[in-house]
């Protein structure tokens, strides 16, 4: 997998760094959580491991940010915290949207566990994703239904989601049958 490390000491990063490497992965490391966000905005990664406490932009809002950028495949937010983190900073934490915590100094095992379980959930989000992408149709009328089980054209259901314009015109086998209902004769064009 691709790794964003968000780490404001260059010993954990090199120590984070050598063992993601180590295990087959590729990582983009940042100093703190200003250039972290500018580097996923420029080419969003499935998985964040992020120091809590960072100058400029901590985790915490490095996350929301995260959790806040539009048409984004789910990314896995892992923080690194202090070892006597308070009840109350892992309820703001999880509020933020961060999936699982490592406690410094850093453990090789527990980074490798927390990251096999980010593989399955990222594996879950995109199968609901791609379940949520089905459209249902009717195989009759191509009436598409949506979430409040309306049936509507599919025209007006991709506009809804999309905001995609249509242009309306007639394939060849649609022009024969219809003025073969209306009793015209038309000679093909050579």
């Amino acid at each position: 997998m691709k790794i964003l490390i968000a780490e404001d000491d260059p010993v954990s990063v090199k120590i984070l760094q050598f063992t993601l490497q180590h295990y087959g992965h590729e990582v983009v490391t940042a100093a703190n959580g200003t250039e972290a966000w500018e580097a996923f905005d420029r080419e969003p990664v499935r998985v964040i491991v992020s120091d809590w406490m960072m100058p400029g932009m901590d985790g915490l809002q490095l996350c929301q940010k995260v959790r806040q950028r539009v048409r984004t495949d789910y990314t896995y937010f892992i923080l690194l915290t202090a070892i006597n983190t308070g009840r109350d900073n892992l309820r703001k934490a999880m509020d933020a949207g961060i999936d699982d915590f490592l406690t410094k100094p850093l453990d090789r095992e527990a980074i490798m566990m927390r990251l096999r379980v980010a593989e399955r959930i990222l594996e879950y989000t995109t199968q609901i994703r791609q379940l949520k992408e089905l459209i249902p149709i009717c195989m009759y009328c191509k009436r598409v239904r949506d979430d409040t089980n309306y049936w509507d054209q599919v025209e007006t259901y991709i506009h809804t989601h999309t905001g995609s314009q249509f242009s309306h015109g007639i394939c060849p086998e649609c022009f024969d049958k219809q003025m073969g209902r209306a009793g015209l004769s038309v000679t093909p064009m050579p």
